[in-house]
């Protein structure tokens, strides 16, 4: 397999998975800006929405999509139990959360990323963001990870979009339990070779 990434974006997430996972793929760096591989190859060929993740399986097709890649990743490998079993409420409990990480946060912090997002905007996006913010906090101040004791696929997707708030002006100092989660992340083995691949160590 082939993961098509950005360092330190959101393309990070399915990494980590894989790393978890244990699966063999190769890396493959994009320029998100120019749309460009490392080789100079064009990345619209590979990925028609132009942005990163995009995981190329052995047999030459693509997926995209964050929480749709990580799905699959931990569905190749149900030993693993990076996700639990299809059709079971534990599953839509893992969907629910991946869902509300892509939209609630990822989505919130593309305001801040965008050079058009006028200034006087900012700070609602970041408030914004801090009040979505309260529902994990209280969730992981139960619980380790999101889905409980056990780690799942949802959790390196917190952590990677998490990484972006202190780049961003986004202040969570408050959440203590966010803040411990952040810390038992970057010290798995997978997410600290993860960033080392990327760069970002």
């Amino acid at each position: 397999m082939k993961l098509y990434y950005a360092p330190g974006a959101c393309s990070l997430s399915p990494h980590i998975a894989l790393r978890e996972a244990e699966l063999p793929f190769q890396l493959v760096k994009v320029d998100t800006k120019t749309k460009k591989l490392a080789d100079g190859g064009d990345f619209w060929s590979i990925n028609r929405k132009g942005y990163v993740p995009c995981l190329e399986l052995d047999n030459g097709e693509r997926l995209t999509e964050g929480p749709a890649i990580v799905q699959y990743i931990a569905d190749r490998v149900p030993a693993k139990k990076l996700a639990p079993e299809n059709g079971s409420l534990p599953r839509y409990r893992l969907q629910e959360w991946l869902n509300y990480v892509t939209s609630e946060l990822h989505k919130g912090y593309g305001a801040l990323f965008a050079p058009t997002t006028p200034e006087d905007y900012k700070p609602v996006a970041r408030e914004r963001l801090t009040q979505r913010y309260e529902l994990v906090d209280s969730t992981l101040q139960k619980q380790p990870y999101l889905l409980g004791s056990a780690f799942s696929v949802a959790d390196p997707y917190l952590f990677v979009v998490t990484n972006w708030a202190p780049h961003l002006g986004v202040n969570l100092d408050r959440f203590k339990a966010l803040q411990a989660f952040q810390g038992r992340m970057r010290e798995r083995p997978t997410v600290m070779a993860a960033l080392k691949a990327e760069g970002l160590s």
